[in-house]
């Protein structure tokens, strides 16, 4: 499985027009080597170097990247960064992601293609990946068709891409404006209450611990109404 050694929060500040645009993500690590989800918007090579850096994961350490799914501040950079290993570091996404991230059809929100990168490992609902210890592949589509959140067994942490935000340390909902199919997004909220989640890492709000369950009963209730 990858023996467990670990899943850091990582913060990318990031400069979008002159404006700074800060998201959350995960860095995974075990005897294999680090694993990064998600990758910010296009130009954030050396920005991302530097944060591994800081937590003391060489670059040439990064064995894969996941991608939760095809929204461009979260593939951006995974051009330059496969570039940047030679082709190294592999890719997973869900199999429903591969015709967006391959360039072979238009990114949904901005109709743009997006510059092509093979999906190494395709991924479907279920899959329990051999990273640190046990990363579960949960489908929580809806924000977009092929969108996947990732729990860490040993912690019991998901990294819930877009399917969930977080303000001021509390959980909240998808964001409804950039959400394609809000029926669907909640459908894919209630599956998380089959997980036993003690901590969320929201790619756009942070890091939020404790009454997770609770709060997503909240959130269903919610977003029901």
């Amino acid at each position: 499985m990858g023996t467990h050694t670990g899943i850091k929060t990582i913060v990318l500040t990031m400069d979008a027009g002159g404006n700074p645009f800060v998201v959350h993500t995960a860095l995974l690590q075990d005897e294999n080597g680090a694993v990064l989800v998600d990758t910010g918007i296009p130009g954030q090579l050396e920005l991302i170097r530097s944060v591994l850096e800081k937590e003391s994961v060489a670059f040439d350490q990064l064995k894969q990247v996941i991608i939760t799914h095809q929204d461009r501040d979260h593939i951006g950079s995974l051009p330059e960064i496969v570039e940047a290993s030679g082709g190294d570091v592999q890719v997973l996404a869900h199999e429903l992601a591969v015709p967006y991230l391959s360039g072979e059809v238009p990114l949904i929100k901005s109709n743009k293609m997006a510059p092509p990168v093979r999906v190494d490992v395709l991924l479907q609902d279920g899959d329990v990946l051999p990273i640190s210890g046990g990363l579960q592949v949960i489908f929580t589509p809806g924000h977009t068709p092929e969108h996947i959140s990732l729990f860490h067994i040993p912690t019991k942490t998901l990294i819930s891409g877009d399917a969930l935000s977080a303000q001021d340390g509390v959980l909240m909902p998808f964001s409804p404006v950039h959400t394609l199919d809000h029926k669907l997004a909640a459908e894919s909220i209630a599956k998380l209450l089959d997980f036993d989640i003690e901590t969320v890492i929201a790619y756009h709000g942070g890091v939020v611990t404790g009454g997770i369950r609770e709060r997503l009963r909240e959130i269903l209730e919610e977003v029901a109404g």
